[in-house]
């Protein structure tokens, strides 16, 4: 009966980490600024066994938390709700898979600092709210971490520092290596490969083993938004049933997605999958084995 329970708990844990809609509702919402339902639906996530084994409903409550208090009315009324944020913030910080979490979700930190910094500089001391403390939590959580500078007069941002862009530059100059190797079925190396075998080679390269098959790769990657897919992450295909095919993306954030990947028909080859009517439709997600430490 145990070893039935557990296989139920993990199988909930790989349904809630996956391409989950609730989540991406979640962060859908927050984008377009609806912080109070985020604030609600999140909170109601919680409250849901099948969530517990994921942090991101808590990181979208706390992010939505800190946007609301913003508002001096709704900051005296949640003044212990707007505490348990900035401490969950924090604990995360201070965990492995919260740093995947924060690396995966860079681009809205990186506004919800902005829009912190603009509070404090209109917000003046007082009982309520403790300036000095504020500033002490966005000084420890914001600090070091791989910010997105922006530019307001181009309507555009770049990361101002970025630990691992050579790393991920290395990893394409990897992959474009074996342009042109053929196709082999259960390939794995230069003399020809599959498209996982192609993946898995290519960051086995950099020292990094993942799991061999496509879909045990998309299981195992921290799952980013198609906005925060950039070069050296990874783009993953479904043909209805699972995943069925990965390729990694060489293109920049911002830019047309452009993949390369191990094609039956080609072998090695870079193609663009954005505006492609074959390969846009069959995209599961996107998922990243980077983290901000290379």
């Amino acid at each position: 009966m145990n070893r039935v329970i557990g296989f139920l708990l993990l199988f909930l844990n790989f349904q809630v980490l996956s391409q989950n809609p609730a989540i991406d509702h979640l962060e859908m919402l927050y984008d377009q600024g609806y912080y109070k339902m985020v604030y609600r639906k999140s909170a109601r996530l919680l409250d849901k066994p099948e969530y517990d084994f994921t942090k991101l409903p808590g990181y979208y409550r706390s992010i939505a938390s800190l946007q609301l208090a913003q508002d001096e009315h709704w900051y005296k009324r949640h003044l212990a709700e707007t505490e348990q944020a900035k401490d969950f913030l924090l604990q995360l910080r201070k965990s492995e898979k919260g740093q995947k979490i924060i690396l995966a979700h860079i681009s809205e930190l990186t506004f919800l600092k902005k829009d912190l910094d603009a509070w404090f500089t209109v917000k003046k001391q007082s009982d309520s709210f403790r300036l000095n403390e504020w500033k002490d939590f966005s000084n420890a959580f914001f600090a070091d971490l791989p910010l997105i500078e922006v530019d307001e007069k181009k309507g555009d941002f770049q990361f101002a520092n970025r630990p691992e862009l050579k790393y991920r530059t290395d990893l394409i100059e990897i992959a474009k290596k074996q342009l042109g190797a053929p196709y082999v079925t259960a390939g794995i190396d230069p003399s020809g490969f599959d498209c996982s075998g192609f993946t898995s080679f290519v960051l086995e390269q950099t020292g990094q083993k993942i799991p061999r098959r496509a879909k045990d790769q998309y299981a195992a990657s921290v799952k980013l938004s198609e906005t925060e897919a950039q070069m050296g992450d990874f783009v993953f295909f479904s043909n209805g049933e699972e995943v069925n095919h990965v390729g990694i993306l060489v293109s920049e954030r911002g830019q047309v997605k452009t993949m390369i990947h191990a094609s039956s028909s080609k072998g090695i080859s870079i193609v663009e999958i954005e505006n492609s009517t074959y390969w846009k439709p069959r995209i599961v997600g996107y998922g990243t084995f980077i983290s901000q430490k290379k």
